[in-house]
């Protein structure tokens, strides 16, 4: 009988790579197809050529610009020059290893593990990588500076209540304007889902697998962009403002609330708030969901790989016998237009919390020393938009 087990011995660390590739990565799948990501030559090379480096400064080119002269054969042609940008990227590793006793086969009479596990792996992989897109543009909306906040601001709508079928559009306009176009992606906590679900402003999506059955996924479109349902989305607890006959209403006091009000030093220690708040107003507390609309290749990605991707390792005496499947990953998200900058990383990975660390991001720029002199990129140049809604 051939032996169907994951055994150190027989393992085949190829195969198993092909065996998850097999099966269906659906949301990594459907993020490559709304374009949102797009590979990067000049990334793939860096770090090809450069065995062990975990971070990069690549070069932008700029655009051509200035004002023509007029043109009457007295008035001196004007030459410029472009400016090159500069931008950080990063390569984000991740690890994990998953243990399965002999007992556990043998008492189920042979599961077949190495599929099961296959199967697993390609969605668990989904997860990692999502987690790190989301941690990459919560670092970047985090971004303080002048510039950084002009794109923070700009590229940021809230909505005072839920959804409503302008709001991406009329957010993406304010974001870039014209560029609005480019925009292909939507992520959204399922609650914000729901709300359009119910508007019917999301058309779902179908998959078909292997055995010809066809099924609903939780991927849809809205105004045309495919929508992906994570609740792992930013799901904030703050205060908006109220009446004194809003329904659960707090009047903000100086100090020592009592019931049916709030002081304003908690109010304020919020996540969000309404601006200007002061005593004597009225607040209601509610949660605010954070949605996130990408552009067609705003984040390059680059499968960057490790020296071994899987491997087992079996232990014949723990618990009786058990194999241990080791899984290691290296993958490089980074933001068009925005720079990744290592302030804030104490290894040669960052974590998703200094992904999501705001001195670690800037906006491009030319890179001189002195802040005043640097050219940035135009921020509507780049597809990012955040909307805050309550559902």
């Amino acid at each position: 009988m051939p032996n169907t087990k994951f055994d150190s011995k027989s393992f085949n660390p190829e195969a198993f790579k092909y065996l998850v590739g097999r099966v269906p990565n659906l949301k990594m799948n459907e993020l490559k197809k709304s374009a949102a990501l797009a590979g990067d030559p000049d990334i793939k090379a860096i770090f090809s050529s450069q065995d062990g480096t975990g971070y990069a400064r690549l070069a932008m080119r700029g655009l051509i610009d200035g004002d023509a002269v007029n043109y009457d054969g007295q008035t001196d042609i004007d030459a410029t020059s472009t400016k090159t940008f500069e931008r950080g990227v990063v390569v984000t590793g991740r690890a994990k290893a998953w243990v399965e006793k002999d007992f556990s086969y043998d008492i189920t009479g042979g599961v077949d593990f190495m599929d099961n596990v296959a199967k697993q792996i390609a969605e668990y992989k989904d997860g990692l990588d999502q987690k790190t897109i989301l941690a990459v543009l919560n670092g970047i909306f985090a971004m303080t500076g002048e510039k950084n906040e002009e794109f923070v601001n700009k590229h940021t709508t809230v909505v005072n209540g839920n959804m409503e079928a302008s709001t991406l559009n009329t957010a993406t306009n304010k974001a870039c304007g014209a560029n609005k176009k480019a925009f292909s992606l939507v992520f959204v906590h399922s609650d914000v889902a729901t709300n359009l679900e119910n508007l019917n402003l999301i058309e779902r999506l179908k998959y078909t697998d292997k055995d010809g059955i066809t099924r609903s996924l939780d991927l849809g479109t809205w105004n045309g962009k495919l929508m992906i349902i994570e609740d792992e989305m930013p799901v904030d607890e703050g205060y908006y403002t109220a009446t004194v006959d809003t329904p659960g209403a707090l009047k903000v006091v100086a100090s020592g609330a009592n019931d049916g009000e709030v002081t304003l030093t908690n109010v304020k220690k919020a996540a969000f708030y309404p601006a200007g708040v002061a005593a004597n107003d009225y607040v209601v507390e509610g949660v605010r969901y954070t949605t996130y609309a990408l552009g067609k290749g705003v984040i390059a990605y680059e499968d960057i790989g490790a020296k071994v991707p899987y491997e087992m390792n079996r232990n014949p005496a723990k618990n009786g016998g058990e194999d241990t499947l080791y899984i290691r990953q290296r993958k490089c998200f980074a933001p068009f237009g925005i720079s990744y900058e290592k302030a804030n990383q104490a290894t040669n990975s960052p974590t998703d919390e200094e992904l999501a660390d705001g001195a670690n991001w800037t906006i491009a720029h030319t890179g001189e020393a002195d802040a005043a002199q640097r050219s940035y990129i135009n921020h509507k140049a780049i597809a990012i938009v955040r909307i805050f809604s309550r559902g």
